[in-house]
């Protein structure tokens, strides 16, 4: 009961802020990064900002009870949670290295599911983990893959190109 109370306070927010998930993905994967291997994270200080808190220090104490969480749910936090250090254009065209924290999809979850509730945007994240989630372990049950292992765009039109010509066209139904 309380996962539709929450998907329809989700509907009820993005037709209220006039948001199309068909054209604009939500603004949690809008921020999502790939490292090096291909594997997807979040920056904590994307997420914080993105979960309107005004400075980065009111968002740590959050992220401490995700921390927590995450620890008392048997989970290894460093899978969850690395600590990075990352560099910033500051004034001058110069950089300086400032502390981040890289996060898994759970981590995000667990920030989101412990970040002030009076805030929408906190709502809006905590259904889109939540829904996320159950998408994500119905994908695993089936045997399927994760979106983030499927063929990105360009890979599947190199595949298309080497693929011999036939002269007919197939309908997919």
């Amino acid at each position: 009961m309380l996962n539709l109370q929450l998907t329809h306070r989700f509907t009820q927010l993005l037709m209220k802020k006039k948001l199309s998930n068909a054209v604009t993905p939500p603004i949690f994967e809008q921020i999502k990064r790939l490292d090096e291997n291909g594997t997807e994270y979040w920056s904590a200080r994307d997420l914080s900002k993105v979960l309107e808190y005004s400075e980065y220090r009111h968002f740590l104490p959050a992220l401490e009870r995700a921390k927590e969480a995450c620890q008392n749910s048997g989970q290894q936090m460093a899978d969850h949670f690395e600590d990075i250090l990352e560099m910033v254009t500051i004034g001058s065209k110069a950089e300086r290295q400032i502390e981040n924290i890289k996060l898994s999809r759970y981590a995000c979850y667990l920030i989101v599911q412990n970040a002030d509730p009076s805030k929408e945007v906190v709502a809006l994240g905590q259904t889109h983990f939540e829904v996320g989630k159950k998408v994500r372990q119905t994908i695993q049950e089936l045997g399927g893959e994760m979106p983030e292992n499927l063929p990105i765009e360009e890979s599947i039109k190199k595949v298309e190109k080497n693929l011999p010509k036939t002269g007919k066209k197939k309908k997919l139904s």
